[in-house]
């Protein structure tokens, strides 16, 4: 394959755009504890997965090519428009970019790091203050950031999909409840009956309609 012809073998091109993605979603996230950590790595190895195919090597088109052009003759499974799969498996035969699935993507993506711009102030003020985060996005979810990750992949997903990024984003999703859990554990030992009622009053992820809360005292995500 030719990188000219086909817009792969551009490793400096997934290289900056691997990097400009992690590190827009590090200036959002700022990840202080092993919890915080461990969820942006995550999220950064699926990105960097991500872009190596998009403009590096398509291992997915080269491992399905034989059935995609089988199924799929009309289609130039060689051309860079042909990773954006959803759009070539539904048909839609105009530039892929403004396709369905790709507009879809663009929300997803840009409603994730909004989420998460709109989460790290309201933590970072609970943490100096050693309180619970009870006012912004976590008056709606109480974890927040891990749904912004989730919008995030979701919309990339929806893309750009590949085996890698297939296979892995299901265990991104369980791996990020779990972290939740995790931290729900802390914030039960350090703030009690404060957090026990703060899980009582607020969903983890799916935010119901807003009520009013109670004053109280007490950090989390």
């Amino acid at each position: 394959m030719h990188a000219s012809e086909d817009g792969y073998g551009l490793w400096l091109l997934a290289a900056v755009n691997a990097a400009f993605f992690i590190f827009f979603a590090w200036s959002f996230y700022k990840p202080l504890t092993r919890w915080d950590w461990r969820g942006f790595g995550m999220f950064s190895a699926f990105i960097v997965a991500l872009f190596a195919e998009m403009y590096g090597f398509p291992l997915t088109l080269y491992v399905l090519g034989g059935w995609l052009s089988a199924n799929y003759p009309q289609v130039n499974w060689l051309s860079h428009d042909a990773g954006h799969l959803f759009e070539m498996w539904f048909g839609w035969r105009a530039n892929p970019h403004f396709g369905p699935f790709h507009v879809a993507s663009l929300f997803l993506i840009g409603g994730g790091f909004w989420l998460l711009s709109a989460s790290w102030p309201v933590l970072y003020r609970a943490q100096r203050e050693g309180r619970i985060a009870r006012e912004g996005v976590y008056a709606r979810m109480r974890h927040p950031q891990y749904v912004a990750f989730v919008l995030v992949l979701t919309g990339f997903l929806l893309q750009w999909p590949t085996l890698l990024t297939l296979a892995s984003y299901p265990v991104l999703v369980w791996a990020y409840a779990r972290l939740a859990r995790r931290e729900e554990k802390d914030c039960l030992s350090r703030f009690g009956n404060d957090y026990v009622s703060y899980m009582q009053e607020i969903p983890a992820f799916i935010p119901r309609r807003r009520r009013a809360l109670a004053p109280s005292a007490g950090g989390t995500r």
